[in-house]
């Protein structure tokens, strides 16, 4: 059962009919059209880069709301990255409501809801979601009670569905990202890497829901999980993959393994969690790994986003661990090649070793007293994404300094609530770290980590995506609702919106009949902003709303 509206003004809104975005069966890339944002990063290079250059340093000062759309459901607020294909806008709301928007006007040419198993309403997840993804003429959703859906991109009728998870028996197997596309494949991991389960990641057929291949990220090896402790080491790949089209390669980071806080059970390395994964698209095959935190002890995911740069000809990924450091890869063998430092509070451990990657001097929880973790579990800074522009050749990321007071303890999976969390810790509170909170926006060197400016946020954190553009400018948004635009040079702030309500979703650009617009979602949710109180009192009691706002030049 699903509920369907077609805009009545279908014909007006779209001319002859939106534009299928395959071409003999092939994704069109980025690089294609440059007034598209086709896919979660914009293209599989994870930058975050529009190279639309009309709205510049000198004129984004008369950066005006062009209109407004209202998806209806404010529930934890708007978190995701909208599509934009020939004007069209894609994008997804609270409890799976998914829209179809015309870009130049805002009105609504189609809704799509599919029904939820009531179960949703139980889990800690509950009803949040980052994206969609479009491609082979259909919109495709990953859902809160563990599916894969596929709807008509022109009509918003549903073309296919795929159970994809065993949602009622497994904790923590919804999605909460859109499942990516690998050429035919969709693929994606689900949720739940504080939940006692076995993770896995999926590649399903795109034209027909068809399971094609699973991926344990458990590793089924004694040495790696002693004993029965495979059967509930978490590890879910909760963020958005990328994919190398002239590779037919899948890069994919896993999550933490559980119960957080206490690894005593498990002393192995805990493959695959924490980990950066290259598979073979076509079969789920793994090509290579780096595991970034073996036998995690302090809930440090490598599900943030992979990003390709090109250094003296090469390939590189570049990854922010939640631990606070970034990984430099070479992108074919996966071999380390640099490690530097991003979080200023570090306490779970000495160092990174900055050419092996292997973890100097551990600090683990312990079950006798509270112990002071920095980085908390929400990270050097939440799931929102870095950009990166080639112009200037800088990697621009939120940050902030969140610390967790911690004991841990021993818990017993079968115990676990489908709403509760496998942590390990009897005791645990987000705190500020010793000299205070504090947050900011750096623009670094992405291979050394070298800071070229940092913009510091006194009352409240930077917490949505990062935006850049070839009109050498910077989007980010604030916990409050500011929408600021920085000079991607200088740092310099050039121009500000308040939304009144925070920014969480993934700013884009985009560019209909000539016109740029830059398109932000407003509306506070998600798990970190809760957390993050214990560090930020003055984010508690904020406004919660969810309207999607486009922006143009005034004239």
């Amino acid at each position: 059962m699903k509920r369907t509206w077609i805009g009545a003004r279908f014909a007006l809104a779209v001319g002859i009919g939106v534009a299928v975005t395959t071409m003999m069966g092939k994704t069109v890339a980025a690089e294609d059209n440059p007034a598209d944002w086709p896919s979660y990063y914009r293209d599989n290079s994870g930058w975050r880069y529009s190279p639309l250059k009309q709205i510049t340093t000198v004129n984004v000062k008369d950066l005006k709301v062009a209109w407004l759309h209202q998806p209806g459901d404010i529930q934890d607020g708007l978190q995701s990255t909208p599509i934009v294909v020939n004007g069209v806008i894609y994008y997804i709301a609270a409890n799976n409501n998914v829209f179809a928007v015309n870009g130049k006007t805002g009105e609504t040419i189609w809704h799509y809801q599919p029904k939820l198993n009531p179960m949703i309403k139980q889990t800690f997840w509950a009803m949040r979601n980052r994206g969609v993804t479009v491609g082979h003429g259909m919109v495709y959703i990953g859902t809160a009670d563990g599916r894969y859906v596929a709807v008509d991109q022109k009509t918003g009728k549903e073309r296919w569905q795929t159970q994809i998870t065993d949602f009622k028996n497994c904790w923590g197997c919804n999605f909460s990202v859109a499942p990516q596309l690998a050429g035919d494949i969709l693929f994606s991991g689900h949720t739940g890497g504080d939940s006692p389960i076995s993770a896995k990641i999926y590649g399903v057929n795109a034209l027909t829901g068809k399971l094609e291949w699973t991926f344990d990220i458990l590793k089924n090896d004694q040495k790696s999980w002693p004993g029965d402790t495979g059967k509930f080491g978490g590890g879910g790949s909760w963020g958005a993959g990328v994919y190398d089209e002239k590779t037919g390669t899948i890069y994919i980071g896993t999550g933490n393994a559980a119960p957080d806080y206490y690894p005593e059970g498990r002393r192995g390395d805990n493959l695959y969690t924490d980990s950066i994964l290259a598979l073979d698209a076509k079969t789920g095959k793994l090509k290579w790994y780096h595991q970034e935190v073996p036998n995690d002890a302090w809930d440090h995911d490598s599900t943030y986003e992979i990003m390709t740069i090109n250094q003296s000809g090469k390939d590189k990924l570049v990854h922010l661990n939640k631990g606070g450091f970034v990984t430099v890869l070479d992108k074919e063998t996966g071999k380390v090649e640099k490690v530097w430092r991003f979080a200023k509070n570090v306490t779970w451990v000495d160092n990174v070793d900055p050419k092996t990657g292997a973890l100097i001097g551990r600090h683990e929880a312990v079950t006798t007293k509270t112990s002071l973790e920095c980085p908390s579990p929400l990270g050097a800074r939440s799931w929102q994404h870095a950009a990166y522009n080639p112009n200037t050749r800088l990697w621009y990321s939120n940050g902030w300094e969140v610390c967790a007071n911690v004991k841990s303890g021993d818990q017993n999976p079968a115990e676990v609530g489908l709403a509760a969390m496998y942590f390990g810790a009897p005791e645990f509170e987000i705190v500020a770290p010793a000299d205070g909170p504090s947050a900011r926006l750096d623009a670094r060197d992405p291979f050394t980590g070298e800071v070229k400016w940092s913009v510091e946020y006194k009352k409240v954190p930077g917490i949505s995506p990062v935006l850049t553009t070839g009109g050498g400018l910077v989007f980010n948004g604030d916990a409050l609702g500011n929408f600021y635009a920085y000079d991607a040079a200088t740092g310099k702030e050039l121009w500000k919106l308040a939304a009144g309500s925070g920014i969480r979703s993934g700013p884009v650009s985009y560019e209909v009949d000539g016109e740029q617009y830059i398109l932000v979602g407003s509306g506070l949710g998600g798990l970190a902003p809760n957390f993050a109180v214990g560090a930020f009192p003055s984010m508690g009691g904020l406004p919660s709303g969810a309207v999607l706002m486009a922006l143009k030049l005034g004239h």
